[in-house]
């Protein structure tokens, strides 16, 4: 009897360490994860982002690439506005890209080892690691932590909530809060997989650029029955007439170099206004190329698209071509019955007398000025003026006070940028770049513009704030 009990005890003792080796604390979960970063080698993952940082909730379709030692690329598409925009480290550098404008920005930073990414493995591995407060909970067939949010420019951003798998450890599921526990942004995992076999060349600048414009043929190919016969030149033997059967690529092609140069586009989308009643404007290469509001004063006229996809302006506010006067923006037929006609880049406003600053910089730009709808307290707008970049027009605004700052718009031709060594900025809406230490500069593309926000006393926080309400006065 003696020897059964002890034989019952010793069963018992195992079944109770068997269990408790079944379950995970967070010491060993921690240690397991430690583990895991050390023999990482590459990882793929896909996901939806929500980010609640604005007025109106933006929501984008993640996809990460990892690959040791230093190979990231990340692609955020907001399928609402059909914009993707890539990120990615390489051999060379840090590249932002923006594929549907055929842009990208090259700058030289340890990113994202510098700065926290909420759709990186290894910044929310971090971030679990070096919160020694951190709490742990288990839900489902989840691990959930919630530590210190450690995302340098963002300080709102103060706790976040990681799911993890408890058999791999991949990320499920992601929510950060400011410090009043308002969820900032939510990231679902729908697949994540380590160990994932990539090719090199996936991180090659050109090869993401590329294999974009694959993509987008099918968009791009002209509509059955579609004139492709090349416009008929104007008079003056430079820019096409632009006629209802004229396809705005074939105006393009004839009328951006000298649209960019000042010279009058003869024309172009008149006929489609005095026609149609609508006036798409031309596509241009180089230049926007804008379009006058309809003639019957009630259809809306689409701005024209530079060579980064200009912004489109409504009813009553589309500008005039670069370099075009007053009264040929009048035989346009597009100014309607409430649109005056703006002046001409440098022109006197013959036909649109007492037009104030911003009118003048808008059509000398070709797009509609975009003004941010936050300004820091004692902040006031000082001048809007029209500058010239190289062959690029565009509009600059200062503002002085307790800050001092100005914000530039442009629609730039295509080019890669290399700058100073920079870092990135999530902006919820786009990725932006700041760069210089004394003078900073944040520089982003938006709706087909490239906006650049310097200062030498603006905050950081303040800086981004500026940045993000930029969109919401772009989306009215």
């Amino acid at each position: 009897m003696r020897r059964v009990t002890w034989i019952l005890a010793i069963v018992m003792s195992a079944a109770l360490l068997l269990a408790g080796c079944g379950k995970k604390d967070a010491g060993s979960v921690v240690k397991d994860l430690d583990h895991v970063i050390g023999k990482l080698e590459s990882y793929q993952g896909t996901g939806r982002m929500v980010l609640q940082t604005g007025q109106e909730p933006q929501e984008y379709q993640v996809e990460v690439w990892y690959q040791q030692p230093h190979y990231y690329r990340i692609s955020l598409t907001n399928e609402k506005k059909d914009i993707t925009q890539v990120v990615l480290r390489n051999d060379d550098g840090v590249f932002v890209l923006t594929p549907h404008l055929h842009k990208s920005f090259r700058f030289q930073s340890d990113w994202p080892e510098n700065q926290g990414q909420v759709y990186l493995f290894q910044s929310l591995a971090q971030s679990i690691l070096l919160d020694t407060e951190r709490q742990f909970t288990k839900e489902g067939n989840s691990f959930v932590f919630d530590v210190a949010a450690n995302y340098a420019n963002s300080g709102q951003m103060a706790r976040q909530k990681i799911w993890l798998d408890q058999k791999s450890l991949a990320p499920q599921k992601v929510e950060v809060s400011d410090s009043s526990s308002n969820v900032l942004v939510k990231l679902d995992f729908t697949q994540f997989e380590f160990g994932k076999k990539l090719e090199k060349d996936s991180f090659d600048m050109q090869r993401n650029m590329t294999s974009w414009d694959l993509k987008s043929l099918d968009k791009d190919a002209p509509v059955s029955g579609a004139a492709t016969e090349p416009a008929a030149a104007s008079p003056d033997g430079k820019a096409p007439a632009a006629g209802k059967d004229t396809p705005a690529s074939a105006q393009a092609g004839a009328a951006g170099k000298d649209a960019a140069a000042g010279t009058p586009a003869s024309g172009a989308s008149a006929g489609a206004a005095a026609d149609g009643g609508k006036a798409p404007a031309a596509s241009s290469g180089q230049s926007a190329v804008a379009a006058g509001k309809a003639a019957d004063g009630s259809a809306k006229a689409p701005a024209a698209a530079t060579g980064s996809g200009g912004a489109a302006a409504d009813a009553g506010k589309a500008p005039a071509a670069p370099g075009a006067t007053a009264g040929g923006a009048a035989s346009a037929g597009g100014t309607g019955d409430k649109q005056p006609a703006p002046a001409a880049a440098g022109t006197a406003a013959t036909g649109a007398a007492g037009a104030d600053n911003k009118a003048a910089a808008n059509s000398s730009a070709g797009f509609g000025l975009i003004e941010p709808s936050y300004m820091p307290k004692g902040v006031a707008q000082q001048d809007i003026r029209d500058v010239k970049l190289g062959e690029n027009t565009g509009i600059m605004v200062r503002y002085q006070g307790t800050y001092n700052y100005t914000l530039l718009e442009v629609a730039p031709q295509t080019q890669t940028v290399s700058v100073l060594p920079g870092d990135i900025v999530d902006l919820g809406y786009t990725l932006g770049v700041v760069t210089g230490d004394e003078k900073k500069t944040l520089t982003w593309t938006y709706e087909g513009i490239e906006f650049r926000l310097a200062t030498a006393d603006l905050p950081h926080d303040e800086l981004v704030k500026i940045a993000q309400s930029v969109a919401e006065e772009a989306g009215k």
